[in-house]
């Protein structure tokens, strides 16, 4: 799914938060964004590679767009300065942040994964922007399969609200890369 020119592109980019390169994978759920992100952190091989999923930062179903703050400070931010980021990931059967702090290191390619990660707000520090679709039925049924059918509900709003986001920051159009995640 990753092919090597992706993979030149990113050694190609020049890093922009502090020494690393950040690559940001977006796309809508169910698209194939934590797939990709760890077929390219596979694929660039030997090299220091840290990979940080947005799910980890959200503070629930009702916390989608608005952990860009919490990412920023606790991630990006330190290793902007060449300092250890880290972060409490959250917790979706106790619906809170757990006690383990995950430690993301200042590695030469950071990988962000998730809905909402290519925004507008986190792109002038991307090397990379990639976004990855799939069609609607595709990642319905993905999303049957992965959370299966009782959380449907409140996936059928979670996708509402993705397509506003999408619409309003231009994430698709905007993007240096985009991946069919059929695949």
């Amino acid at each position: 799914m990753v092919t090597d020119a992706e993979v030149a592109r990113v050694l190609a980019a020049p890093a922009r938060l502090g020494r690393s390169r950040l690559v940001l994978v977006d796309g809508p759920s169910g698209a194939g964004k934590t797939f990709y992100a760890a077929r390219l952190a596979e694929a660039l091989g030997e090299r220091s590679v840290a990979v940080v999923h947005t799910d980890d930062l959200l503070d629930g179903w009702d916390d989608q767009f608005t952990y860009w703050s919490r990412l920023e400070r606790q991630v990006l931010a330190p290793i902007r300065l060449g300092a250890p980021g880290g972060y409490h990931p959250y917790d979706w059967h106790l619906r809170r942040f757990g006690t383990e702090w995950v430690t993301v290191w200042p590695a030469e390619i950071v990988i962000v994964e998730g809905v909402g990660s290519a925004r507008a707000e986190g792109r002038a520090w991307a090397s990379l922007t990639v976004y990855v679709d799939a069609p609607a039925r595709v990642r319905r049924a993905r999303s049957v399969l992965r959370d299966g059918p009782a959380m449907q509900p409140v996936l059928r709003a979670w996708r509402r609200r993705e397509a506003i986001h999408f619409a309003a920051d231009g994430t698709a159009t905007l993007a240096d890369v985009r991946i069919d995640g059929t695949g």
